[in-house]
């Protein structure tokens, strides 16, 4: 859970980056904004994540040095892309092919 990850410095882990998750309309729309312990939208930003969204249930995914985030279910496959291609540009050395 990025929320509760920190750097080595103590802050926040999401801290002065890029990031996208559930967002609280997306909450809205299931009706979930009184029965999650908190939206994730609001907690990322209060975290000092320089948060965005997409269309609601839209596919949006970022990326910011090594951390790339998913806004909800429909990001999965861009998401896993963009990991790929990270996890290909860094892996030159160890014998997997990532396509």
């Amino acid at each position: 859970m990025l929320l509760h990850a920190k750097k080595a410095n103590g802050e926040p882990l999401v801290k002065g980056l890029k990031v996208t998750g559930f967002s609280n309309a997306e909450e809205e729309a299931v009706q979930l904004t009184k029965v999650v312990p908190f939206l994730l939208e609001d907690e990322l930003k209060k975290d000092g994540g320089a948060y965005s969204k997409g269309p609601d249930w839209g596919s949006y995914v970022l990326k910011d040095g090594l951390l790339i985030t998913g806004q909800n279910p429909a990001s999965s496959e861009e998401a896993a892309k963009q990991l790929l291609a990270l996890l290909g540009k860094n892996n030159t050395h160890q014998g997997f092919i990532f396509s």
